[in-house]
């Protein structure tokens, strides 16, 4: 079933990579529609190409090269709204998934983060697809708006809508469950680095003391008095407890600012 077509309008059918788009002409008109395909729940990309004509429908059959006729109008909307219902349901399923990881981090447990780059990627692919076939969908109710049945394929216009305003949703709600994740990580990163610090501070002048006496040189004081140890130990503990007492107090400030 060969129609006559412009051999540029012929490379955007049979490109699987053509965004969704709407072009008319005199006498008929070439619908394509690259929208999200769910395959064992999976988010895979499904191109359809459309050629209307006086009121029917052909599909593009890509192993073929060549349009099937799918119907009329109506077999066009039964066609999509099956499809277009299943990436809904898809959604609600991922929206689930964002729920369960917004609970769980809330609770400082994280094991369901590694699942957060999968649902920020499907949730991309819907986003993008969707946004592009909207505006595709639109030009094709403007128009055939007088030979459809308005009311079922504005029925499709407001599910590409929800699914368009979902997928948007949870993309923001996942770069803010992100921003939360990171601000926790950040703040055990904190808490590592204030006893770090606190064991920098204890050991740095006790390193110093012991480097100092431990010189192979004359004239260390100390080294012929009887008391010589415990005067160390004295000065060392003179030296460290301000020490420590004015580290301590910069890294808890650091920490809680």
């Amino acid at each position: 079933m060969k129609f006559k077509l412009n051999k540029y309008i012929l490379e955007d059918i049979e490109n699987k990579d053509q965004p969704s788009e709407f072009i008319n002409f005199d006498e008929h008109s070439v619908f394509v529609l690259r929208l999200p395909f769910i395959n064992d729940e999976k988010v895979d990309i499904a191109s359809y190409a459309f050629y209307i004509k006086d009121k029917k429908v052909f599909i593009f059959n890509r192993k073929k090269e060549d349009f099937d006729e799918l119907g009329s109008f109506e077999d066009l909307h039964k066609y999509l709204d099956v499809r277009i219902d299943k990436v809904l349901t898809k959604l609600s399923k991922l929206h689930i998934e964002i729920a369960k990881i917004e609970d769980n981090i809330y609770d400082g447990n994280y094991k369901n983060m590694k699942n957060w780059l999968l649902l920020k990627k499907d949730l991309g692919i819907i986003e993008r697809l969707i946004a592009h076939a909207d505006i595709a969908f639109d030009r094709f109710l403007k128009k055939y708006k007088e030979e459809i049945d308005e009311f079922a394929f504005n029925d499709l216009k407001e599910h590409l809508n929800r699914i368009l305003r979902l997928s948007i949703a949870g993309s923001e709600k996942l770069d803010y469950i992100y921003q939360f994740y990171r601000g926790e990580v950040d703040k055990k990163m904190n808490n590592v680095m204030f006893v770090l610090t606190i064991l920098s501070a204890i050991f740095m002048p006790l390193t110093l003391v012991t480097g100092f006496f431990g010189m192979n040189t004359g004239g260390l004081p100390f080294v012929n008095d009887e008391m010589g140890t415990i005067k160390v130990i004295i000065l060392t503990l003179i030296f460290e407890v301000p020490f420590v007492y004015y580290i301590f107090k910069i890294a808890k400030f650091d920490k809680i600012g």
